[in-house]
């Protein structure tokens, strides 16, 4: 099977997406314990991005959700569409909302940077590729439809499109 898009690769759905190459987004150098997005809020403690109390005298570094969205650079684009869609376009995002919420709860990092109207349907671009893989779940799951994706190993990037 070939991608519809230059530069990608079909994925299974089956299949986990691997990165193998290291984001750009994420820290260089060990940061600083705690270190607080001054953007967001996120604490970086325990090696990890949190939602905690801020600390004090904490140091401030923005989180790599924050940098991507500053930058306008998504790790993922999910595109929902088709007739279905039109029909049921509140619900469709309502529930992809829930799933940002979800993954956002535990994941600071995971977090949908815009919601855009495209030609039949919406574009949904996203800080992080598991995020895009999970609404892109979420939505098959819910209602079932056609669910694709493909991956750009060399800039890590994943698009999702779902469409019923």
């Amino acid at each position: 099977m070939k991608s519809r898009y230059p530069g990608y690769q079909p994925v299974r759905r089956d299949r986990l997406v691997q990165e193998s190459r290291h984001d750009a987004y994420k820290a260089r150098h060990k940061l600083p314990e705690p270190t607080v997005c001054p953007q967001c809020g996120a604490v970086y403690h325990d090696g990890r991005w949190q939602w905690l109390v801020k600390p004090s005298a904490a140091h401030e570094e923005m989180c790599p959700a924050c940098h991507r969205i500053h930058d306008e650079f998504p790790a993922g684009y999910v595109t929902v569409g088709g007739p279905y869609f039109r029909e049921h376009r509140e619900e469709l995002l309502h529930l992809t909302r829930n799933e940002e919420a979800r993954a956002k709860a535990e994941h600071p990092l995971k977090r949908i940077m815009k919601i855009e109207d495209a030609d039949d349907g919406i574009l949904i671009t996203t800080t992080d590729i598991h995020l895009a893989r999970g609404i892109g779940e979420a939505l098959h799951h819910a209602y079932q439809g056609e669910l694709e994706y493909h991956y750009n190993e060399q800039e890590n990037l994943l698009r999702v499109v779902w469409q019923r």
